[in-house]
C-alpha cells in the first residue's frame, strides 16, 4: 500500500456534487482505482466573498460534508477536509500521501475554469493524473449547439434541440455504491468546526431532498403562488450537488413538463455563461450598458431591507434575508421592481442575492437578474414592467404570502411606497429608450 513510506492513495475532489451515490466522477474513480480519498477544500478565496455570518450556504456545506463523513466512516473510511487554496492543498498532501490520480466533476464559471486549469497544470508537472467529469449537467459546452456550431442564445430553440437529442440513457443513475470497497480504509479523520472557519453555526432544517409525485403533478398549477407548498425546494440540493441532475430531470419526465421546463433554464443559463463570460460584468446585450441608472443608495437599501412600500416586494425580500430562500416568482417581483421602478443598476440587486441566497449560482442569479432587466440573453422586453401590486392580487390574493412576512400590512404601522407605479413605469420606458437609442413612446 506504502511506496517511499506514504500511502498510496487516488483523491476523489469534492466541489458541487455533495453526495456518494449517483455521482459521476466517483463512478470513474472507485471503478478503476483503489485507496480512493475523497477529500473537500474550503477555499479561502470563495470564503472570504462572504460578507453575511453565519451563512446558509457555509452551514448547508458544513450539514452535507458531516453527513458523507458519518456515512464513509460506517465503510471504514473518511473525507479528508481541507482549507486552503486548491493547489496549496495539494502540495502539502503530496508531502503526506503519494497522490496517484485525481478524480472530479467540471464546473463551469469563470473563476473555477481558471482554478482548475491551475491545479490539472500543477498535477501534471508533478506526475499525477487529472481526470474530469460532466455531471451538474446534463449538456455542456458545445454538446447543445445550433447546426452552424455557434450556441443558443435564445431559450425556446434550446429547449427544443434539448428535447431532441435527450434520451432515458442520460439519466440511468450510476451505481457507485457497488464499488465502495474501494474507498480508503482510514481512521477518522478531523473535522474542523464551522466556528473555525470563521462563521456561525445555524439552527436551521434544511429543504428535504424527497420530490413528491403529486408535488410534480400540480406543479404547474401551483408553482406561481408563494403562499402554497408547490415548489420543489430543490435548488439548494441541485446547487451544491446534493442530488444528482440525473435523478431530478428522470422524475421531471414521468411527471412534469413545466418542471423539465425549468431544469432545461438551469442548463441554458450554464452554457450562457460558459459562452459569454462576459454577462459576469457586463449586460449580455451591450446597449443595456448604457442605461443611465438613478442608483439612489436610500431607494436600495429600502429595498435590501423589504421597506418599499410594495407588500409582494417587501414580503420577498424579507423571506430572503431571515431564510436564504426565495419563491421564483418572487425573484421575477423584486428583481424587476429595482431595475425598473427604482431605477437601480442590476448588478446591485445580483450582488446583494448573491450573498443573501442559499441557493446561489451565478449563471442562474446572473441569468434571471439580466432577464429582469432587459438586458439579458432571450430578456423580457424591457417595455414589460411588472407591476407589483397586480402581481399581489394575482398570485397572493388572500394575502397570506404577504402578511405571513409582512406582518404590519394593511395597519399604519407600515411604510408608504418610496416611488410611485405610474411615474416609476413612465421614467424607465424613457431611460430604456434613451439607452437604445428609440423615441419614447
Amino acid at each position: 500500500m506504502t511506496k517511499k513510506d506514504k500511502p498510496v492513495v487516488n483523491i476523489f475532489w469534492m466541489r458541487r456534487d455533495l453526495r456518494l451515490e449517483d455521482n459521476t466522477a466517483l463512478y470513474h474513480v472507485l471503478k478503476t482505482r483503489e485507496n480512493v480519498l475523497p477529500l473537500y477544500i474550503y477555499n479561502p478565496d470563495i470564503l472570504e466573498r462572504l460578507e453575511v455570518r453565519p451563512d446558509f450556504r457555509v452551514n448547508f456545506i458544513y450539514k452535507s460534508l458531516a453527513a458523507i463523513k458519518e456515512s464513509l466512516e460506517k465503510l471504514g473510511s473518511s473525507l479528508y477536509i481541507a482549507h486552503g487554496r486548491p493547489q496549496d492543498v495539494f502540495k502539502n498532501m503530496a508531502d503526506e500521501f503519494h497522490i496517484c490520480s485525481v478524480y472530479t466533476n467540471r464546473d463551469y464559471e469563470p473563476y473555477s475554469v481558471y482554478r482548475d486549469l491551475h491545479v490539472e497544470r500543477f498535477l501534471k508537472i508533478n506526475k499525477i493524473e487529472y481526470h474530469s467529469y460532466k455531471d451538474h449537467v446534463l449538456f455542456e459546452k458545445d454538446e447543445l449547439v445550433k447546426e452552424d456550431g455557434k450556441p443558443y442564445t435564445v431559450f425556446t430553440p434550446y429547449k427544443n434541440k434539448f428535447l431532441q437529442k435527450f434520451n432515458k440513457e442520460m439519466v440511468r443513475p450510476l451505481n457507485t455504491a457497488q464499488y465502495f470497497h474501494n474507498f480508503i480504509r482510514i481512521k477518522p479523520l478531523p473535522m474542523m468546526s464551522i466556528e473555525m472557519l470563521g462563521f456561525e453555526p445555524l439552527n436551521i432544517v434544511f429543504p428535504s431532498k424527497a420530490l413528491p409525485q403529486t408535488l410534480l403533478e400540480e406543479y404547474a398549477a401551483n408553482r406561481d403562488f408563494p403562499a402554497r407548498n408547490g415548489t420543489s425546494k430543490l435548488s439548494v440540493h441541485l446547487r451544491f450537488g446534493t442530488i444528482s441532475i440525473r435523478k431530478v430531470t428522470a422524475l421531471a419526465v414521468l411527471h412534469s413538463d413545466t418542471f423539465l421546463s425549468e431544469l432545461i433554464w438551469r442548463n441554458f443559463y450554464s452554457q450562457i455563461l460558459w459562452y459569454f463570460p462576459h454577462v459576469v460584468t457586463r449586460a449580455f446585450k451591450p446597449v443595456y450598458d448604457n442605461i443611465r441608472w438613478e442608483n439612489n443608495l436610500d431607494h436600495f437599501n429600502a429595498w435590501c431591507q423589504g421597506k418599499t412600500g410594495y407588500p409582494m416586494v417587501d414580503a420577498g425580500m424579507r423571506e430572503l434575508n431571515q431564510t436564504g430562500f426565495m419563491h421564483n416568482r418572487l425573484r421575477m417581483v423584486t428583481a424587476s421592481f429595482l431595475c425598473k421602478h427604482l431605477l437601480i443598476d442590476w448588478r446591485w440587486g445580483e450582488t446583494y442575492f448573491a450573498g443573501k441566497l442559499d441557493d446561489y449560482d451565478l449563471a442562474s442569479n446572473n441569468g434571471g437578474w439580466q432577464w429582469a432587466a432587459g438586458s439579458g440573453c432571450d430578456a423580457a422586453p424591457y417595455f414589460r414592467i411588472f407591476n407589483p401590486e397586480l402581481q399581489a392580487k394575482k398570485f397572493d390574493p388572500e394575502n397570506e404570502y404577504i402578511k405571513k412576512w409582512v406582518p404590519e400590512f394593511d395597519t399604519p404601522e407600515y411604510c408608504k411606497p418610496i416611488v410611485e407605479h405610474r411615474f416609476a413605469r413612465e421614467r424607465a420606458l424613457k431611460r430604456y429608450a434613451e439607452a437604445m437609442g428609440l423615441e419614447a413612446e
